[in-house]
Formats: structure tokens, C-alpha cells, sequence
């Protein structure tokens, strides 16, 4: 079962506690949608001032909306183009402050205005990235860069 936890004003504090309950809710269980399922809800749950969290998963070379939290979104991303395309192509984080400054961003919902999307790779495939969007400028930083890729990468080993 399920506990939300009450987080502390330390912000790496709260993404290791945030990382150990992705780890119990994924024990044990093998389904790839089901395990998405849960990690964008537990994301969404844990986040503040995010409009969207979810995934795209790469399928004949395009990324396609998998499991997500938030507003009906773009369905599918050329490898590439946007911040989530760039994200798989180059297989590297983006952590995007203004998404208005992004040459090629794919405007699925006009509200959002910062992005960071972490690829998620094992043994050298793109399976997919994690997205998350924010309305305010500047949301995202680098604090939140290196434990969402810790996040994707306890996650891996269940998709």
C-alpha cells in the first residue's frame, strides 16, 4: 500500500525519499505500462508547479506517448525535433528554462513555459524519455537534473 509522505524543505532529501518509494512500488512487478504508470503518478504527486509528467517510449524510431499525468499530449515526437526528440537523439538530459527559446519546440500545451526531459537509455537503446513540463519559467535546475536521472535510473531495470 501506498503512503504519501510529507517532504522536508531539503530538496535532495525529498528526491532520495522520492527514489526509495519508486523502488518499493516497482518490487517485485515486471510490466513495463503498469511500472510508467505508477512513476509518473508518484512524480506528479511529488512535484510542484509541473502541468505535466509522463513518458514517450521509442517505437520504429519516433517517441509515442506512454503513460502520463496531466493534459492529453502530443502522441508522437520525431527523434530529433522538440525538446523530447533532442533528448533521444542526443541521449542527454534537456533542461529547458524557457521552452519560447527552444528552436523547434513542440508546443503541446501554449500553458507551459519550462521542460526537462531525461532520456531513458539501457545498454546504449533510447527506450524512451521522461518529460515533465512547468508554467513558470525556470522551474527546473540542476539540482533537479541529477536525481530525476537517478529517478529514471532506478526506474530502467522495471521497463
Amino acid at each position: 500500500m501506498f503512503h504519501v509522505e510529507k517532504y522536508s524543505k531539503n530538496t535532495k532529501e525529498n528526491y532520495e525519499l522520492v527514489i526509495k518509494q519508486l523502488q518499493a512500488l516497482l518490487e517485485g512487478e515486471q510490466d513495463q505500462i503498469a511500472n510508467l504508470a505508477n512513476a509518473s503518478a508518484l512524480l506528479n504527486q511529488f512535484l510542484e508547479d509541473i502541468n505535466w509528467v509522463g513518458f514517450y517510449l521509442m517505437k520504429e524510431g519516433e517517441l509515442v506517448l506512454g503513460p502520463f499525468q496531466g493534459l492529453p499530449a502530443c502522441v508522437r515526437i520525431k527523434s530529433g525535433k522538440g525538446v523530447c526528440g533532442t533528448a533521444a537523439a542526443s541521449k542527454e538530459t534537456q533542461l529547458v528554462m524557457n521552452v519560447h527559446e527552444f528552436p523547434g519546440h513542440i508546443a503541446c500545451d501554449s500553458a507551459t513555459n519550462s521542460e526537462i526531459v531525461v532520456p531513458l537509455v539501457k545498454n546504449g537503446e533510447v527506450l524512451g524519455v521522461l518529460d515533465i513540463d512547468s508554467p513558470s519559467l525556470y522551474r527546473f535546475n540542476e539540482t533537479d537534473k541529477e536525481y530525476l536521472e537517478k529517478f529514471a535510473e532506478a526506474l530502467l531495470p522495471f521497463i
